[in-house]
């Protein structure tokens, strides 16, 4: 059923902003053929996986319908279904326009950073979808073209006792082995025992031992069968950050990821200039913007934004533009659904410095069930041809896992 948008007050329907409204911009002449469509409803449902992964579907006159997905997390669905009286009328092949439209109408609500942006995104990609399906072309198509029929796919690994290296380098084996990954990433904040207050950030010589011999054990086991990333969850101090990535130096770390908090980016780019351990951030903060100084002052060796985080398929392929003029490649941090990670699929496809995309569900046994398609094999996923994002949800298999209290999505 729609939604009664006309209920919704704006609260900045009393201000003089910059409305990039079709009507406003004058925006109406006819397209032709099948390109004169409009928005007719949009609407969410949060899926009960790994994470709370939030799908977005937006409807059309045309009977055609475009799927997406936001970064998981609080208040995301009202936040889209907030932003749905700025796009019923709209036509969605104006993905950019749009884009724009939903930040200036959001802006006193935050659509600098935070919920809002991802909020932002998950429409963003549904657009994308639906662009591509009513041109009839693949999504990767609309943004540019591509490099590469298939996109690298690194493995977030979880060992049964993570606080142990052996444990660790015995699941790396089995995912390189047993799973055809050729690329892993394990965590480096856990807890080594040695720990007198974790909350200062500080890591004594023990921790640091204790987190270099996980690094050693784990790429010693997989040798070159692999690249292992670690990561550290934003969790140290900078002088504990330099220790230990100075610590894990002479091994084959493909990366050590967010080793210090996000917020103070001259520690950021201080550790990442004094070792030559590669060092990764970028997955917590937004957009092009966020990632702007990040790069300039050459503050990470590898950035990794998330797209249904940090703003979309557009806003990530201009994060991965800017990275390319400083010869930084790009990892795509991801702890989607096949939905937004097929997205970040089409954008690793169309940018030439993609390196990675994150699969953080290898445990979750229904994860590929939520698509007909098949998304990840041996390690890849081929990109796919068809239009749109090139997969096709099973609304069975979201109803199965919707989380308690949502509702499927309603035909249009």
């Amino acid at each position: 059923m729609a939604r009664d948008y006309g209920s919704l007050r704006d609260p900045n329907a009393e201000y003089t902003m910059r409305d990039l409204s079709a009507t406003t911009m004058g925006v109406t002449a006819p397209r032709g053929g099948d390109r004169d469509v409009e928005i007719t409803d949009v609407q969410t449902t949060m899926v009960d996986g790994n994470f709370p992964w939030t799908l977005v579907r937006v409807y059309t006159d045309a009977g055609v319908a475009g799927t997406g997905e936001a970064y998981w997390g609080a208040g995301v669905p009202e936040l889209v279904e907030r932003m749905a009286p700025f796009l019923v009328g709209e036509n969605p092949l104006d993905v950019d326009r749009l884009y724009e439209h939903m930040v200036q109408k959001m802006s006193g609500e935050g659509s600098i950073g935070g919920p809002t942006v991802s909020a932002i995104a998950g429409v963003e990609v549904a657009l994308h979808d639906l662009a591509g399906r009513i041109l009839e072309v693949p999504a990767y198509q609309l943004l540019g073209g591509k490099y590469r029929d298939e996109v690298r796919v690194y493995c977030d690994c979880h060992a049964g006792d993570e606080a142990d290296p052996v444990s660790n380098a015995n699941e790396a084996e089995r995912v390189v082995d047993d799973l055809g990954y050729d690329a892993l990433k394990f965590d480096l904040d856990v807890e080594s025992g040695a720990e007198k207050d974790r909350a200062n950030r500080h890591l004594r010589g023990p921790e640091v031992e204790h987190k270099a011999e996980i690094v050693r054990e784990v790429t010693d086991r997989v040798g070159d069968r692999a690249d292992v990333a670690f990561d550290c969850h934003w969790s140290f101090a900078s002088g504990s950050a330099h220790r230990l990535a100075e610590a894990v130096e002479q091994y084959d770390v493909w990366w050590l990821e967010d080793p210090v908090p996000p917020e103070n980016l001259d520690v950021q780019q201080e550790v990442t200039q004094r070792t030559t351990t590669p060092v990764a951030a970028g997955e917590n903060v937004y957009r092009v913007h966020g990632h702007r100084r990040l790069l300039e002052e050459q503050a990470v060796d590898i950035v990794a934004p998330d797209l249904p985080k940090v703003g979309g398929m557009r806003e990530t392929q201009k994060i991965a533009n800017l990275a390319d003029l400083y010869y930084v490649p790009v990892a795509m941090h991801n702890v989607s659904s096949p939905v937004a990670t097929v997205a970040s699929a089409h954008v690793g496809a169309a940018v030439p410095n993609a390196l990675a995309v994150e699969f953080h569900s290898y445990e979750l046994d229904w994860w590929s069930d939520l698509v007909e398609e098949d998304v990840i094999e041996d390690g890849q996923i081929t990109v796919p041809e068809t239009p749109g994002l090139g997969v096709t949800v099973d609304d069975d298999v979201v109803a199965e896992h919707m989380v308690a209290g949502e509702t499927l999505f309603d035909e249009a």
